[in-house]
């Protein structure tokens, strides 16, 4: 209102400036004048309601960004001096969880045992000794269920997840996908006037014999995936006919998952099965390789996750997989494990772009992964026998 006053007090002033020029101002102008006067205050009043109209607008923003923010800090620091203990398959992963540790608040520490001795030691003890189960081979999430170690979990970010790479009672979920496929070795191949292999049923070919490297599948996970791939792939007559001609081109087992990628690469042999990755693509750049998917059908496997039933920090655990799945996640994911985007689980995600054909995953039945475990693999030793319990 001062405002006003002053500005109404100058308009006043001025117009008795012009009045005091009277002698050479016609008689229509003080109308002239009022009416610039009376256009002046209203303009005056306009500007000052405007004004006053803009600073409360200010004001009521800033209280809603200062509401935001305070609900924010709440939200990232809602786990605030909790730990969530992760049994984890590598070390390659911090980044994900120091992501988690900043949105949510939570520490997170590794233990330093495997997914097997957790189970084990849970099994003995009665209890869980961690929170999360973060990567492995999808039977053992299987068998783990049903032992009753898991902890079900439903929410709205796992309801996103497409029905096989989830458990269907939501006691385990997918991170990605491991996809298998071959690694030639071109230089070893054209030294021994070889052709790089395409399809499984090359593999079968007795020119391969003692060229072909692969890890036990009792002990690798990814191999183990690539065995029932086939067998789902061929049938089981067709698919054990098929792998035991492989076999006689396998000289042994390997106990190391990376021994196949290795060990070609170093031209031990000419031909690993590997899973592949973007770790494949880059040692076949150095090493003069070639990675192959393989044209009749790609083995492939969900990488698990799971919440350990009544473990400490249950919640923390599952804010965590729902965290796993949201975009920033799954694209941290993809780089971490340098996925193409068709083995990434959440739809529209986008990963590397390592050639991976869709349409070539084997159709499995994931629902026996775990049950025919056991029948698999005693078939497999049968088969393999003392080349299977070879050393490195």
């Amino acid at each position: 209102m001062k405002n006003i006053i002053s500005k109404i007090s100058v308009a006043l002033l001025a117009m008795a400036s012009l009045t005091a020029c009277g002698n050479t101002t016609t008689t229509e102008a003080p109308e002239q004048v009022e009416t610039t006067m009376e256009e002046t205050v209203d303009q005056t009043a306009d500007t000052t309601e405007n004004e006053e109209k803009t600073e409360e607008v200010a004001e009521e923003e800033a209280q809603e960004a200062e509401t935001e923010s305070e609900e924010e800090v709440v939200a990232t620091n809602e786990f605030e001096g909790r730990t969530l203990n992760v049994v984890a398959t590598s070390d390659s992963y911090v980044p994900l969880f120091e992501e988690f540790t900043a949105q949510t608040g939570a520490n997170v520490e590794f233990l330093s045992m495997s997914s097997g001795e957790v189970i084990s030691r849970t099994k003995a003890e009665g209890k869980a000794m961690a929170d999360l189960w973060f990567g492995g081979g999808l039977d053992a999430f299987m068998a783990a269920k049903e032992d009753g170690l898991l902890e079900q979990h439903s929410s709205d970010m796992t309801a996103l997840l497409p029905e096989e790479y989830k458990d269907s009672e939501d006691y385990y979920f997918a991170k990605g996908l491991t996809v298998v496929g071959f690694l030639a070795n071109n230089t070893i191949l054209e030294e021994k006037g070889l052709e790089i292999p395409k399809t499984w049923d090359d593999l079968a070919d007795p020119a391969y014999k003692g060229e072909l490297i692969m890890s036990n599948p009792a002990i690798s996970g990814t191999n183990y995936a690539a065995l029932k791939g086939l067998l789902d792939l061929k049938g089981e007559e067709a698919g054990w006919e098929l792998f035991t001609k492989i076999n006689d081109n396998i000289d042994f087992y390997s106990k190391r998952g990376k021994d196949p990628q290795e060990k070609t690469a170093q031209g031990e042999f000419a031909v690993g099965i590997i899973p592949v990755d973007q770790k494949a693509f880059d040692a076949a750049e150095d090493y003069n390789l070639t990675v192959v998917y393989p044209e009749d059908g790609i083995p492939w496997v969900p990488e698990g996750v799971a919440i350990f039933k009544d473990s400490e920090n249950v919640d923390v655990a599952k804010a965590f997989v729902d965290f796993m799945l949201t975009d920033k996640a799954q694209n941290m994911i993809a780089e971490i494990d340098g996925k193409d985007t068709n083995q990434l689980i959440v739809p529209g995600i986008t990963g590397l772009d390592l050639g991976l054909p869709k349409d070539k995953l084997i159709d499995q039945d994931l629902s026996t992964f775990g049950s025919k475990r056991d029948e698999i693999l005693n078939r497999f030793q049968e088969i393999a026998g003392d080349k299977a319990s070879e050393e490195e």
